[in-house]
């Protein structure tokens, strides 16, 4: 099968040298092609260039005139716990009154709200809420999400959810990417026997979950209240011992040290980051680690912004996630994220792109294979209907997305 994409106002490589992230400053560096033309050949991009030297388009191919629009690698999302059941929208209202998100966890609501209606949820009732959220992504320009269990919390609660992302990954064009999370929360029944419950997480979630594949990487809530850096320390170890790439929901509170953990464990990337150091910034450079930044949270519980301008400014490949949860921020418009980027991370444009692009790719260790518009990836492109990419941002909360291709297939707007 073969799909033409030409006439292309813009058309966005992001990469055009086979790079699988952009730190520091090269998250500028677009690789634009004016009046662009991409040719796709059984679901792989083939040929990039400029229109009037598109080759010879085969009978039978597929051809789309992108005249007037912006055609960009498909977006990522590489930070959700998409599978939840129920909505927090009082919680939302107490913080409108000054209530904190962690008085709110105190008092046993916050994630453990979430907890007690996923554990009540059957699995298809779950699928059947993620779809309709996954459908909504796909239609802004989504095709790879990253998709965390943590809602679960008992072993069989969690390899349930897990079961259930697998299953949509199977089902939905999106490809999601499997994060185990049983470190998200101490559930109400172990609040009192808190070692008992990592013993449960290290001793047997996390080989439950290895010997059924269900996963790809390990995650861990490192914050007070939650996990310290011991704790977290031991189910990295543990993770990285049954072979888990690793992530860090780090220094989102509190500048507990949570980047230097994740630094130290060459996790894939490091999450949150608000409160963030000089050395966790240096030990993340050095380690090679993503710093994605989850913009939308900030924004949702009224705190301060991540440094996201002086994360680029040292050097550091930064990605930009929805984060979209139930508790925290709740929407799955990573186009939005990026606009809130912009104005309140001083990220600019083309720093944003390259956030929820290739270095979203990198933060999924996907880098060689998504993110960019480059001959011998796979052919996951969205077309917007702007004449330029910085208008996606500008012109923001709108969905500009006319058209979106997954695998070399049109399964928006076809």
């Amino acid at each position: 099968m073969v799909l033409v994409i030409r006439h292309a106002a813009q058309l966005v490589r992001v990469s055009d040298c086979g790079e699988r992230e952009k730190p520091g400053r090269r998250m500028r560096d677009l690789a634009v092609i004016e009046d662009g033309a991409v040719l796709i050949r059984d679901g792989r991009i083939d040929w990039v260039g400029p229109t009037s030297e598109l080759p010879a388009i085969p009978a039978g191919a597929e051809v789309i005139d992108a005249c007037g629009k912006t055609v960009l690698p498909g977006l990522i999302d590489s930070h959700t716990h998409l599978l939840f059941a129920g909505t927090r929208e009082d919680e939302f209202e107490l913080r409108l009154q000054g209530i904190s998100y962690q008085e709110i966890a105190a008092r046993g609501e916050g994630i453990n709200a979430t907890v007690r209606r996923v554990r009540a949820a059957s699995k298809a009732e779950l699928k059947d809420l993620a779809r309709r959220r996954l459908d909504r992504m796909l239609a802004l320009g989504i095709t790879t999400v990253e998709v965390k269990s943590g809602y679960g919390l008992t072993l069989d609660d969690e390899i349930k959810c897990l079961e259930a992302i697998a299953e949509l990954d199977r089902e939905h064009p999106c490809d999601l990417v499997p994060t185990f999370m049983g470190a998200h929360e101490v559930p109400p029944e172990y609040r009192d026997h808190r070692e008992a419950y990592l013993r449960l997480v290290t001793d047997k979630m996390i080989p439950a979950v290895a010997a059924r594949g269900l996963a790809e990487f390990c995650d861990v809530f490192c914050e007070r209240g939650v996990f310290g850096l011991e704790e977290s320390e031991q189910v990295l170890s543990a993770a990285a011992a049954h072979g888990f790439k690793l992530k860090v929901h780090a220094d989102e509170f509190s500048p507990l040290g949570g980047a230097e953990l994740a630094a130290r464990f060459r996790a894939v990337s490091a999450d949150h980051l608000l409160h963030i150091t000089a050395a966790g910034i240096e030990a993340l450079r050095q380690a090679g680690t993503v710093a994605t930044l989850l913009a939308g949270t900030a924004f949702f519980l009224g705190l301060l912004y991540a440094p996201g301008r002086q994360l680029i400014d040292s050097g550091l490949t930064v990605a930009l996630a929805t984060d979209c949860n139930p508790g925290s921020s709740m929407t799955v418009n990573l186009p939005l994220v990026a606009s809130i980027a912009c104005t309140q991370m001083r990220l600019l444009p083309a720093e944003a792109l390259t956030a929820i692009t290739l270095n979203a790719a990198a933060a999924l260790a996907r880098g060689d294979r998504i993110g960019s518009i480059e001959a011998g990836k796979q052919a996951d492109l969205a077309i917007f209907d702007v004449p330029a990419y910085k208008l996606l941002f500008y012109d923001f909360g709108t969905n500009h997305a006319w058209k979106v291709i997954k695998s070399g297939r049109v399964v928006i707007g076809a």
